[in-house]
């Protein structure tokens, strides 16, 4: 599950693009135009970012004349939530056996 989840955590690596990402969250929709109003980057590099949140399926567009609207698709950020749940909790089982095993030898 992890190797499908690289795109979306590559696409999240990225300050701007996790910007855009709360941004989306907020609205309903955006233009690329709008967005990069909002953040000291130009357009090009908004559009950029889009691109690459799209090919991680985290945002969608639909055309609307001459402009396209973006869409949070909140799918794969529930997959990457969930594979990041289950790895939390892999890691705190391991650190209450560690917790157990240090008291019984402290107590020892």
């Amino acid at each position: 599950m992890a190797d499908d989840l690289a795109p979306v955590f590559a696409a999240l690596a990225d300050g701007n693009r996790r910007f855009v990402l709360e941004t989306l969250a907020r609205r309903e929709t955006a233009t690329a135009t709008e967005l990069a109003a909002e953040l000291p980057v130009t357009r090009q590099a908004v559009a950029k970012h889009l691109a690459a949140l799209g090919d991680a399926g985290l945002v969608r567009a639909t055309r609307e004349g001459r402009e396209s609207r973006y869409r949070l698709t909140p799918g794969p950020l529930g997959e990457a939530m969930a594979w990041l749940a289950t790895v939390g909790a892999a890691w705190d089982e391991r650190l209450a056996s560690l917790r157990s095993y240090l008291e019984r030898e402290r107590d020892s």
